[in-house]
This record gives C-alpha cells, structure tokens and sequence, in this order.
C-alpha cells in the first residue's frame, strides 16, 4: 500500500510540558522563517541592483529572485539529510543543527561585500549562502513540527501543529516590521548603502535559540518508542526511513507536494512578488506596502491555529480541500483588486487571499505527520513538504515577473495560480480516497 495507517500520539505524559515543547518549536520556526523571509524583501527592494548590476530593473530583479529560488531547490537536500537522521537519531538534534546554519548564513548575508567591491564573487557568494539557508530551513520545519505534534496531548495534534505553522505569519510580520524600521531611520541613499543589511544581523540570535533547545528540550515519546523499534528490526536487516518512503510511499509524498504547491506559490506571490509589481510596475510606495502586508500578516495568528483547532474536530482534509477551492476562486479578483493601485484595494484582496491560505496551513502540519508512521515521519512529511516548495514557492515570483513581463497582464498570474489550485484539489481527493479506503480495511 502506498500510504500508511494514521498513528495515534503516544498516551504516556512527557517528562515535560506540552506547552514549553510546543513553544520552543514555534519560536524555532518563526526564527528560522524571519531569517528565511528578509532575503526575499531584500530582494524585491535592493540585491537585484547591488548583486547582479544590468541593464534593466527587470533583468536585476529577475536574477535576484532566480537567487530567492535557489535557496527552494536546496530545501529537498535538507528535508532529505535531515528526515533520515531524525528518522534515525532524533528531531532534536536535525532542529539544533537546522538553526545554526541558518542562524550562520543570514548573518554571512548581511556582512557579505556587493558587486562593486569584490566584483562576480560576489553574486556567487550570495547564491551559496541562500543555498545554506535552503537547506536549513528544508531541515528544520520537520524537526520543529514533530517536536510539536509528537508531544501533543490526545485530540489536539492540530493545534499543536499550528503553533509551528505560526512561525510564518511571525516571521514575515518580524521580517518586515523590521525593514520598515530601518526604512523610516534612514534615508534611501542611505538604505541601500548599509540600512537593508542590519535584518539579516539579526539572524546572530538564532544561535542562541539554538543553544537553549540542545540544552533544555528533550527528544519526542513517539520517537523514543520508534527509535526502540528500528533497533529492533536493524538487529535482523538494514533498515533506512528514505529506502522505506522511496520503495513505498513516493506516491503519497507527490500527493502531500501537489496538495500544498498552490498555498506556497500564492504565499510567494504575495508576500515577494507583489511587493516588486506594486513598487515597480504601479509605483506604489515601499513603506505603504509592506505595512499592508505585515497588518495581513498579523491576522493569520488567529486564523491559523483557528482552522487546525476546527480540522481536530471535523477533519483535516476538509478544512484543507476549502481552502484550497477558495485560493482558486479568488485568483482573479486579487489581482483585479491589486491593478487599482489602490492601498485599500490591495489590502482587501491580500487578506481575503490570506484568509484561505491559513485555512489551508493550519492543519497541514498535523495532516503531514498523519501521513506517515513515526518511523519514517520526519522524512516523508519533510520531503512532501519541500517538493511543495520547488515546485511553488521558489519558482513563483520568478514566474510571476515572466509572465507580467511576457503578457502584460497579472491575469496570467492569476491562471498561475489556478493552475495549482487544480493539481491541489485532485491530490487532496486522491488523498482522501486513499484515508476512506486505510480506514475500511
């Protein structure tokens, strides 16, 4: 069978709180995205100019966000490196590690010297050091996750779920909250010189976060009493969690991929893409839009682990597939309402549009886990997960600037982004045929 039976959360008690846990793991989380997230400003705003010099605004932005994907197509390696060793050796260990590499490359970012001064070293530094933030945030969103759903009391791994998928919404409120503030103490001349790089200073506090989880959080009950279960069974034979999910269970990690792509790119398109398209193309003011986009951002704290609390009482799938049908539905007018040039306009749809995206994030953490046995957990939901991300996240403002460049319309993005909704909607019904038929036999 390609999928695995859902697992119910071990029944004994943790040595230690479910809250202490379930907050570590947040606060891993909204670190490791704020830190992830300010490149992608940054590169809406400044690096396309001061990495990758050209002879068109267009051109510079295009290759500061093939720079933003990049760092996409190296988050499979993570989630591949780090589930098979947390599937062996500990969510733990894969978080600390996740953390410190990303808390050690963001800052390389902001200390990194521009085109001007150490000349085609410098893009190329640039694209290795997003490689090492792919890669630590393709580790760290299992280990933050599982930590979280593995410790859940009985009935709440929704909940629970949703305080790590909050560490988005924060990071993105904290990423912009803080080129806001540094906008408004300097000049613009100013800004681009050194004012874009103290975000990504900030990045040095994530190596303490990393400390007080290696010294202050223990591994998850449902990965001791797996890890108890692997030793078993590599006593007779080689056991590997990744040969497991590739002989057996790739069908469903396409299936997790196809089902989120959709929420990744539109999450992309909204929080990068629009941000270059309304400055750029409709000279719209930076400032203005970003605070539009940080009071959006503001208000998935309550609609994201509203959502996962009601998936734990009427299932994921359906919360899940609603909000996927409503991304879908709300492509077009977004983008209608974005073309006004209207800030008021541009909030609306945003919201609206951030409304269904929260629907869907909510539980998908929990839905991930469910997928998946404890065994070889952190790997498959890892890998659903990430493929997700090439496929929608690190391709989509890039897409989104080709396809404004090459039609001259942003319904283009819009068919984009229906599109995925498509591919969404059949892999959550293959998904949910798949659950009807595991929950019969």
């Amino acid at each position: 069978m390609d999928t695995a039976p859902v697992s119910a959360p071990v029944a004994t008690s943790p040595p230690q709180s479910h809250r202490k846990v379930a907050t570590a793991a947040a606060l891993a989380s909204a670190v490791e995205w704020y830190d992830y997230f300010v490149f992608g400003i940054a590169a809406a705003l400044v690096l396309g100019d001061l990495y990758f010099p050209a002879g068109s605004s267009s051109a510079g932005v295009l290759a500061a966000f093939a720079t933003f994907a990049v760092g996409f197509l190296a988050r499979p390696l993570g989630g591949v490196v780090a589930g098979h060793l947390g599937d062996k050796r500990g969510r733990k260990p894969m978080l600390v590690l996740a953390l410190t590499l990303m808390g050690l490359a963001t800052t390389g970012i902001g200390l990194l010297p521009t085109y001007e001064t150490i000349g085609i070293a410098a893009p190329v530094l640039l694209v290795l050091l997003r490689v090492a933030q792919g890669v630590a945030v393709g580790a760290q969103w299992g280990g933050a996750m599982l930590l979280a759903t593995e410790y859940a009391p009985e009935g709440k791994r929704g909940v629970y779920g949703s305080f790590v998928q909050l560490g988005v919404p924060i990071g993105v409120v904290s990423a912009n909250t803080m080129f806001l503030v540094v906008g408004a103490a300097t000049s613009d001349s100013a800004f681009a010189a050194w004012g874009w790089r103290v975000p990504f200073l900030v990045g040095l506090f994530v190596l303490g976060l990393a400390w007080y989880i290696h010294r202050h959080v223990e591994e998850t009950p449902e990965f001791r009493a797996a890890e108890r279960e692997l030793a078993e069974k590599e006593k007779g034979e080689k056991s590997s969690p990744l040969r497991t999910i590739l002989r057996g269970h790739l069908g469903t990690v396409f299936l997790a991929g196809g089902s989120f792509a959709v929420n990744t790119a539109t999450f992309y398109i909204l929080i990068t893409g629009v941000l270059d398209y309304t400055t750029r193309e409709l000279d719209m003011k930076r400032s203005a839009v970003l605070a539009v986009s940080l009071c959006v951002s503001l208000t998935q704290l309550v609609l994201i682990p509203a959502a996962a609390a009601l998936s734990d009482r009427v299932g994921r799938i359906r919360i899940y597939a609603f909000g996927a049908a409503g991304i879908a539905l709300w492509a077009v007018p977004l983008f209608l309402l974005i073309d006004t040039g209207s800030l008021l306009w541009l909030a609306v749809g945003t919201f609206v549009a951030s409304c269904f995206l929260s629907i869907m994030y909510g539980p998908q953490a929990a839905l991930f886990a469910e997928l998946f046995t404890p065994e070889m957990r952190y790997t498959g939901a890892s890998l659903g997960y990430q493929i997700a991300a090439v496929l929608g996240g690190g391709l989509a403002p890039f897409l989104m600037v080709l396809l404004l460049e090459a039609t001259g319309t942003s319904m283009a993005v819009s068919a984009y982004i229906i599109g995925l909704s498509v591919i969404a909607l059949v892999s959550i019904k293959i998904l949910a045929g798949r659950a009807s038929s595991r929950a019969e036999d």
